[in-house]
């Protein structure tokens, strides 16, 4: 079975996983909402938030991932590939707007508590919990070599972590009556979601920004390349990601000796290193004769 034909099969089960995510999402979200509001509990409507999010998450999740697989076109040379990239930004910076709401709320009811019914509060949480694991399961595998399904995959985990939180408090709040908990558990799982959804946010933007991969050191690749016999210096280098998986190099070489049936040879025997030592996908090399100036632009 070749590479690409098991790509495009895994593609497909993300996607039925996204639509089974999506259904999920909601369907926990009501329930929390209408558990919360009987109990009196902020941290179960604040998972219910979070999971309210993640439903419309995973809708843009599905949408991207949609969009990225349309044709190239003379208006969108590269297609839509960044679909995903923005669609990783949009749901990773709805977490962090969610969060801060969701501190500001938890601080507030800590200085007017409100009795809780602990056991709804759990009954409800538990079913919260079974469905968010489940949910991350679904998008694990996914999530490896994507960001924009490692966004969703985190607004998941992030729920399956407030949930078991939320448990936990309510236990406390049955059986020693411990009210104020509730809103620290809020306020703690509001600065654990903050701090997955900042690196989301700050590794999108910076593919966004067309940054070096962090991998790839490129005073590496000028040496590498630059060892090579008929290779006199590489400057003008760009390396960027174009999304997850591909990374794109453009370079000027200037080269020894000017025979141009030696090119060719020297051209492959590049890309091999830069596919092979720096994992980059796709190359636009210039060859040159003059001396250029030896310069990263």
């Amino acid at each position: 079975m070749s590479h690409n034909h098991t790509q495009g099969q895994e593609e497909v089960q993300s996607e039925k996983n996204l639509i089974a995510t999506i259904f999920l999402n909601f369907l926990i979200s009501f329930a929390e909402v209408i558990g919360g509001l009987f109990s009196g509990s902020l941290s179960l409507v604040s998972d219910a938030l979070h999971n309210f999010s993640d439903g419309f998450a995973i809708i843009i999740t599905f949408i991207s991932l949609r969009l990225s697989k349309k044709p190239r076109t003379e208006k969108y040379t590269f297609g839509l590939k960044r679909a995903e990239i923005l669609a990783a930004v949009i749901n990773s910076s709805s977490l962090v707007i969610i969060s801060f709401f969701l501190i500001k709320e938890a601080i507030e009811r800590l200085f007017n508590p409100s009795p809780i019914e602990g056991s709804l509060m759990l009954v409800v949480a538990s079913i919260g919990l079974v469905a968010n694991f489940i949910g991350t399961l679904l998008l694990k595998k996914g999530s490896k070599d994507n960001l924009n399904m490692r966004a969703a995959y985190f607004h998941l985990l992030s729920d399956a972590v407030s949930s078991l939180a939320v448990i936990i408090g309510a236990v406390f709040i049955i059986y020693f009556r411990i009210f104020w908990l509730d809103p620290i558990l809020t306020i703690l799982i509001s600065l654990y979601i903050l701090k997955e959804a900042y690196g989301i946010t700050k590794e999108a933007i910076e593919v966004l920004m067309m940054s070096s991969p962090v991998n790839i050191d490129i005073k590496e690749i000028q040496k590498a390349i630059e060892s090579l016999p008929d290779v006199a210096n590489l400057h003008h280098i760009h390396v960027w990601k174009l999304n997850d998986k591909q990374v794109h190099f453009e370079a000027h070489i200037e080269v020894r000796d000017k025979l141009i049936s030696k090119l060719m040879p020297l051209k492959k025997e590049i890309e091999e290193i830069l596919k092979h030592r720096f994992e980059v996908s796709h190359t636009t090399l210039q060859f040159e004769i003059s001396q250029c100036e030896n310069v990263l632009v």
